[in-house]
């Protein structure tokens, strides 16, 4: 199932349609699937219900207390009697509480042990996804399923089996104490359940509703401020004098977010606030009904007090055990869309029955055999019957018009995608035989696009080998033509790179990535547009560079620059996902096909 991230046609920025198959989904959660997450913790919630039951247990011996200290202790003058009772009642106040606290312990802690495999797992499972997933899922709405959905789940989880627990067990207890003490009033008392029952289903209902909008709305308003916050997305705005129409999209948003939380709020308030006014006369009625003719004398002074107490005690469970029922049931929303991401099927993943590989011994002999890609959701194929043997540790140039397919084969090596027919191997091994982390190992990649984290530049090239010496980092740096630069900041390798390492020009960043990819020592070196932000005189240096570091490993270099590729071993022209010329250099100019009027 692939979240929708398309906006209402005619309102651009603007919030979110549902989709018929998000609509589906939030009705079709179980609440047996939301049961499986407490399953690894039965135990302790064993633990949290027998002291619920027992607390509920304790606490019913209140008005019963209360009932001999008025019908017995106080007329008869008993002070010893008085004493014991009174005793009584602070020990049960004493002990329901510190049952309390140790119920309060064990349920947050298994709440919130439960969030975090919530979280873990949706991030887990989303690091799994493909390429494909993130170029068509907004940013912002991949991070308020995350915070926003899993944040407004923690109550819920947290507090939702031990209030249903805590809540029912006190309202048996205590109408088995109202039916001990009087019958026929305990009846008088129950009337009001049908009206209640029904009405918390119609307040369920409509609640339910308005959170699956406000978590949409939440998701566009982080897109908007991911969009709107981020270095590239400030500079594009006051480049293009956006910067009003970027308010005015954040504010309209914000004020959509305040409707839908007056509305939560206010969802059926005055049917439940009709339901208080119910519970509380419900005493008078009691009151009135003990001092008519025909039952006056049938109780005691005493009885009728312990009752209304046990009756007074009754609506807080009840409303409770109701009000949990409407936030089950409004929260299944949230529960949808985190399962949404969790049932995601992983397009790219290991193997079943992966084959065993040492990427020490793996020599990089890289074959495209009859390969065809097209992405997803395009007719068209990106590349296709692509056949190219490249021997290991030779230099392979791609080269090609924009569009032409060149970084599409290049993301196959990578295995960024599967082809749609024909397979890509390394020394005879399918890739989708491999474990994506030995593949890893194997094959790196140095883009065009290049993406540093907002740490420091030491922990920006540990990045690819977290156990890296601080001389490995600078023996890649120097290899990469970045130390000299590097070691003339203030902070030398401890300098922080900033946002989307911003602090860098396009070439240092470059330079950086690179010296990031050689640190791992791939076989096989993936260089889409590598050097493409560096100025002649840098790129010269880094290709030298190169040229060294090549030796021995596999080189699959992309480039527009023509001059980069003179040398390789192998060039191949690709137009339109073809292969339509292939040789050296200095065969291709001869033969005056498409390579030499590029090179011309």
């Amino acid at each position: 199932m692939e979240p929708d991230t398309q906006t209402r046609p005619g309102r651009p920025g603007g919030r979110r349609a549902a989709t018929a198959a998000e609509k589906k989904q939030a009705k079709e959660v179980s609440l047996r699937r939301i049961g499986r997450l407490f399953t690894p913790y039965r135990w302790p919630v064993a633990i949290v219900t027998a002291i619920i039951v027992a607390s509920s247990i304790v606490s019913m011996a209140s008005p019963f207390l209360l009932r001999s200290v008025i019908d017995t202790a106080l007329p008869d003058r008993n002070v010893a009697l008085l004493v014991l009772l009174v005793i009584g009642m602070v020990a049960v106040a004493a002990i329901t509480s510190a049952l309390g606290v140790v119920q309060t312990w064990i349920s947050t802690k298994v709440g919130q042990q439960v969030m975090h495999r919530l979280r873990t797992d949706v991030f887990a499972h989303l690091q799994r996804q493909s390429i494909a997933f993130f170029t068509r899922t907004r940013t912002g709405e991949v991070q308020s399923r995350i915070t926003n959905d899993i944040g407004g789940m923690q109550s819920v989880v947290t507090s939702t089996a031990t209030s249903i627990a805590s809540n029912l067990t006190t309202a048996v207890a205590t109408a088995v104490a109202m039916a001990a003490l009087s019958w026929q009033l305990s009846l008088i008392s129950l009337v009001v359940m049908p009206p209640a029952i029904y009405l918390t289903r119609r307040v369920a209902r409509m609640r339910r509703a308005i959170t699956t909008a406000q978590q949409r709305e939440l998701a566009d308003l982080n897109v908007t401020v991911e969009e709107g916050l981020s270095i590239s997305g400030i500079q594009l705005s006051k480049t293009m004098g956006a910067g009003p129409a970027v308010i005015e999209r954040f504010t309209g948003s914000s004020t959509r977010l305040i409707d839908l939380e007056l509305r939560s709020q206010l969802a059926g308030r005055w049917r439940m606030a009709s339901m208080s006014v119910i519970f509380a006369a419900i005493p008078a009625i009691i009151y009135l009904s003990a001092g008519l003719p025909i039952t006056a004398g049938t109780m005691t002074i005493g009885t009728l007090i312990a009752f209304t107490t046990l009756q007074a005690g009754l609506f807080r469970p009840l409303m409770g055990l109701l009000n949990v029922g409407v936030s089950l049931v409004s929260s299944l929303a949230l529960f949808a869309r985190i399962f949404e991401y969790l049932d995601l099927p992983v397009e790219v993943d290991d193997p079943a029955e992966p084959v065993t590989i040492d990427a020490a011994a793996v020599a990089g002999h890289v074959r495209f055999e009859d390969v065809t890609f097209a992405y997803p959701g395009s007719d068209a194929a990106a590349v296709a019957g692509v056949g190219i043997d490249v021997p290991a540790g030779t230099t392979l140039a791609l080269v090609g018009e924009t569009g032409s397919g060149k970084s599409t084969l290049a993301s196959l090596v990578a295995r960024l995608y599967d082809p749609t027919a024909g397979r890509v191997t390394i020394d005879g091994v399918d890739l989708r035989d491999m474990r994506l982390a030995d593949l890893a190992a194997i094959v790196g990649v140095v883009s065009q696009e290049t993406y540093l984290l907002h740490t420091t530049v030491r922990e920006n090239l540990r990045y690819a080998k977290p156990d890296a010496t601080d001389a490995e980092i600078e023996d890649a740096a120097r290899a990469a033509q970045v130390h000299e630069l590097i070691a003339s900041l203030p902070d030398g390798y401890d300098t922080v790179v900033g946002s989307r390492g911003h602090r860098f020009s396009g070439g240092e960043k470059q330079r950086i990535a690179i010296a990031r990819t050689l640190l791992r020592n791939p076989r096989v070196l993936v260089l889409d547009e590598a050097t493409s932000a560096l100025d002649t005189e840098t790129e010269r240096a880094v290709q030298s560079a190169f040229d060294h570091l090549a030796q021995g490993r596999t080189t699959i270099t992309i480039a527009h620059r023509l001059s980069t590729v003179r040398d390789a071993d192998q060039i191949v022209v690709i137009d339109h996902g073809r292969v339509i010329e292939e040789g050296t250099h200095a065969s291709l100019v001869a033969s005056h096909g498409r390579y030499a009027s590029l090179a011309a």
